[in-house]
């Protein structure tokens, strides 16, 4: 098993279940496997007794904007409802776990600033590790053949209507230095990764002593 990962940051949150206040926010490449990772560490932390908040940004910018057009700028609009969404729920007592790309450094700090409880995990791997598992993705909130589709509009200009700007091909992602964890996930299974981080959030960010 190839993994690696990381802590930046000395934070020890001394948390119990029933109050959390605490955001950590996933993301990386579309097709990183940072929702199947979040997803797994939604379902372990709920057996162990904590009720995490989950914010999907494929699911929160139909609320956002009903008919998205997927613009630049409607993308940095989404990125500042859903960073504001996870603030405020946060200084409610939530734990809240926030799944999203999130190419731009600043879009992460937007919460990390607002936020005293909040880590960043960053689901790392190569972009043909990310192609390869885009492609086998169904279609639904993210359109199919997301990079295949992208990568030929820059060959050819080729439209594709509701196709914007795709991170990894049109648009950098930006890596945090502060990132308090780098998971390299290109070799791992669902369910190693998926413990690494449960691992990492149980004993670094949801520890009582």
């Amino acid at each position: 098993m190839h993994a690696s990962f990381f802590t930046l940051s000395s934070l020890s949150f001394s948390l119990s279940p029933e109050h959390s206040g605490l955001v950590i926010w996933f993301t990386g490449l579309p097709g990183s496997g940072k929702s199947s990772i979040c997803d797994h560490v939604l379902e372990r932390l709920r057996e162990k007794g904590y009720e995490p908040l989950l914010l999907r940004m494929d699911e929160r910018r139909r609320v956002y904007f009903p008919n998205p057009q997927y613009t630049t700028e409607e993308r940095q609009k989404a990125y500042e409802l859903f960073a504001d969404e996870a603030v405020q729920a946060s200084r409610n007592g939530s734990l809240v776990l926030m799944d999203a790309s999130g190419p731009k450094i600043s879009m992460r700090q937007r919460v990390r600033r607002q936020v005293r409880r909040f880590a960043e995990i960053h689901i790392k791997c190569s972009l043909q590790t990310a192609m390869h598992r885009e492609k086998s993705r169904p279609g639904g909130l993210v359109m199919a053949d997301l990079y295949a589709r992208a990568l030929e509009r820059k060959k050819t200009g080729r439209d594709f209507p509701g196709l914007g700007r795709v991170i990894g091909v049109d648009v950098d992602f930006e890596m945090d230095p502060e990132a308090e964890m780098i998971l390299e996930n290109d070799d791992l299974t669902l369910e190693q990764a998926g413990e690494l981080v449960t691992r990492f959030i149980l004993d670094n960010l949801l520890s009582c002593g």
